[in-house]
């Protein structure tokens, strides 16, 4: 008994990380298929660019602000000035533009989306689908995760923009940088691949929010304390695998994506 309860701890884990992968694949294959539950994406995209659109702005001109001031205050100390515009934009682009997007997104519309399937769970809502023959994951999950997965892409393009223009702001009126330096010596080191990996990481960070909210959802303890927890499960597994994914793409994208000459 006592090296059975030793090993439940590890097992279970592993469980549970097949079955969320086996819940990503089931939603890439329901992707294509019909009928596509078009009514259902268009109000799951509305409802989370409603919800994030001002925090993620709001989230975006203080992170860039910090960015410029900190990169600002060390490229003066080293007498490389002229290269804070490169340094903060590309920082903001590649690292923090996704980043901050996928963590609204799996804060905000994430934790919806995990409470509203978790709400149909315990009602026995998705039992009741799957009797009449009604594929859950096809009606419920694929909209939603499609939705993220939009969202996040869309937000990316406005945090990159919010973000760029708050460093350029606080580095140029607050530290008295000289704006043509700025944008001279961001056109000199960015190229188009930094923002494709940007918009890349913000697809796969949406699909990520998207299933992890789901897979959460549907798996509930039992009971609207159940419900809670899975929420708050959700957004915590969410964060940790988008730091992680982040790490990986960040390497690959270093080792294969040349960095531009001056």
């Amino acid at each position: 008994m006592s090296e059975n309860a030793g090993t439940v701890p590890g097992t279970a884990a592993l469980t549970q990380v097949g079955r969320l992968a086996t819940l990503s694949w089931e939603v890439l294959r329901a992707i294509f298929k019909r009928p596509f539950q078009a009514r259902e994406w268009i109000q799951q995209c509305w409802f989370f660019a409603s919800v994030t659109i001002l925090p993620t702005a709001l989230v975006a001109i203080p992170f860039g602000a910090v960015i410029a001031l900190q990169l600002g205050s060390l490229t003066a100390q080293i007498g490389a000035q002229s290269f804070t515009g490169a340094a903060s934009a590309l920082a903001i682009v590649q690292q923090a533009s996704p980043l901050i997007t996928a963590l609204l997104v799996a804060g905000a519309g994430g934790s919806a989306v995990c409470a509203d399937i978790g709400a149909r769970k315990i009602r026995e809502e998705i039992d009741a689908m799957e009797v009449l023959g009604v594929n859950p994951i096809q009606r419920l999950v694929v909209p939603r995760v499609l939705a993220a997965m939009v969202v996040s892409v869309l937000l990316n393009g406005l945090v990159s923009v919010v973000g760029v223009l708050g460093g350029y702001f606080f580095n140029v009126v607050l530290q008295g940088g000289t704006p043509g330096a700025y944008l001279a010596s961001f056109n000199a080191l960015a190229q188009v691949p930094d923002l494709w990996v940007s918009e890349i990481k913000a697809l796969l960070y949406g699909f990520v929010a998207g299933v992890v909210a789901a897979f959460r959802g549907l798996n509930p303890a039992g009971g609207p304390k159940g419900v809670g927890d899975a929420v708050n499960q959700a957004v915590v597994i969410t964060f940790l695998l988008l730091f992680l994914i982040n790490v990986v793409l960040t390497a690959i994208y270093l080792r294969i994506v040349p960095p531009k000459a001056m």
